[in-house]
C-alpha cells in the first residue's frame, strides 16, 4: 500500500497503527491527521528511535496488506468497483447489480442460499 491510502483513510488505520506501534494512542493520531512527517516525528519522539529507523519500519509496514477494516470500508469498495469498470462490457454500469445481466441462471443453486 502507499501512504496516500493511509492518509485518505486515516481513521480506519488507527487500529493497525496502534497494533504496530503500541506507544501511540488515538488522540495522538487525531492530531497527526495523516501527515506522514508529523507521524514519523511523533514516533521518533515517543519511541526514542531515530527518524531513519522509523522511516524503515514505516516502509516495511506499508509493504504489508491493507488492513481488513480499511478494505471493508464502503469508500474503498466503491473505488475498487470503479477500477473494475475496464472489465465491464460496453453499456453496462459497473455499480449495477449483476443479476440483471442474466448470467445468474448459468450456475445451479447449490442449496446455500
Amino acid at each position: 500500500m502507499k501512504w496516500q491510502h493511509v492518509q485518505q483513510n486515516w481513521a480506519a488505520f488507527y487500529e493497525a497503527i496502534v497494533e504496530k506501534w503500541p506507544e501511540v494512542d488515538e488522540s495522538d493520531l487525531d492530531e497527526i491527521d495523516g501527515d506522514q512527517r508529523a507521524f514519523i516525528s511523533h514516533l521518533a519522539e515517543t519511541t526514542g528511535q531515530e527518524p531513519s529507523e522509523i522511516r524503515e519500519e514505516l516502509r516495511e509496514w506499508l509493504a504489508g496488506e491493507i488492513p481488513s477494516d480499511v478494505v471493508m470500508d464502503p469508500a474503498h469498495d466503491n473505488h475498487s468497483i470503479a477500477l473494475s469498470a475496464k472489465y465491464v462490457g460496453e453499456g453496462e454500469d459497473e455499480f449495477a447489480d449483476d443479476a440483471r445481466f442474466g448470467d445468474d441462471d448459468e450456475y445451479p443453486n447449490d442449496g446455500d442460499d
